[in-house]
């Protein structure tokens, strides 16, 4: 059989743009023992894959220039030689951005979709919702009374960030990029939200926002909302370093405060982390997150677009805000 696929064309220079995607049909092969055919229901499209375009080291191997982009894909099994997962199951695994695909078993994860939303394994139960998880919970370790400040505050992490933060007991800020953002993360219980960009002076609105100081912080954004969180921060705060998602597009290096003064003064934990660091406790971490949110104690939200075709614009859409919470794609 054929099907639908979209291949890396080509390494962006500055923000990427729809050049860097191609469509082409390829054949499918019949499905051999052990493995499965999937269908593509929902495709995650996430902000690291901007890394994965360049061709620096990383942490993460690069795309391959005219191969198929690959990520965080729930699909159902239509066509099964595996005990384990007969055809009807949903599973979810890094699969490529095709409309059918031949996996191995043993690849993919079947997926409990009378506990969540199928869509939710690529969000609150997914990538996003562990990173947010671990981060905050391993590295910030937020106490009852303390002041957590969260960049990128309605996208996939950061929302769940903010009420992990809750339900710890802490006082939560928010930053996001539209008024209506903002107006969702008071909804979800944060207790100052700043749309930063309408706010003339992030600086004095962090200040009047954390009159206490800040504890905690975790960075999905950099830049200026990260040089003004480090002019607040009390004594022996900690940061969790998840992204900079406002330099991913940026063609020379950035020049900006050098914070390591601040830091040192405050005795300031500053750790990097990528979620895979905690791959042997994501059960674990899914467990909770399944068991807050069946308590009625996580929200989460989601920006679908349907359409196989429209994967590229919504994952170009990532870097002009468009999404509050999880992008997806609903395939079919």
């Amino acid at each position: 059989m054929n099907t639908q696929t979209i291949l890396f064309a080509s390494r962006p220079q500055g923000a990427p743009t729809a050049e860097q995607f191609r469509f082409e049909t390829r054949e499918v092969a019949a499905p051999a023992e052990g493995q499965v055919l999937l269908k593509t229901r929902y495709v995650s499209v996430d902000p690291y894959m901007r890394g994965r375009m360049s061709a620096a080291k990383s942490y993460i191997a690069p795309f391959e220039v005219g191969q198929p982009i690959a990520g965080a894909v729930v699909a159902e099994v239509v066509e099964s030689h595996s005990e384990s997962l007969p055809v009807g199951s949903m599973v979810v695994g890094n699969l490529p951005w095709q409309e059918y695909t031949v996996a191995a078993a043993n690849t993919v994860n079947r997926i409990p979709t009378d506990k969540a939303p199928a869509s939710y394994f690529l969000g609150l139960l997914g990538m996003p919702g562990l990173t947010a998880y671990f981060g905050l919970l391993e590295i910030c370790q937020p106490k009852a009374g303390e002041t957590v400040v969260v960049s990128g505050a309605a996208g996939a992490v950061g929302m769940v960030v903010g009420q992990l933060a809750k339900i710890h007991g802490a006082r939560v800020i928010g930053t996001a990029g539209s008024d209506e953002k903002v107006a969702y993360l008071k909804e979800l219980g944060f207790d100052e939200a700043i749309n930063y960009k309408t706010t003339p002076d992030i600086a004095q609105a962090l200040a009047a926002a954390a009159p206490n100081g800040i504890d905690c912080y975790f960075d999905n954004v950099g830049g200026a909302i990260t040089d003004a969180v480090y002019d607040q921060l009390n004594t022996h705060a900690r940061i969790a370093l998840c992204g900079q998602i406002s330099t991913y597009n940026a063609t020379e290096a950035p020049v900006g405060p050098r914070p390591e003064g601040k830091l040192l003064k405050t005795s300031t934990k500053l750790q990097g982390f990528i979620v895979s660091d905690y791959s042997e406790r994501w059960p674990e971490g899914v467990k909770q997150l399944t068991e807050w949110y069946s308590q009625g104690k996580l929200k989460f939200e989601e920006t679908i677009t349907e359409g196989f075709n429209q994967i590229p614009a919504a994952f170009l859409g990532l870097f002009k805000g468009e999404n509050t919470g999880k992008a997806v794609v609903k395939v079919a």
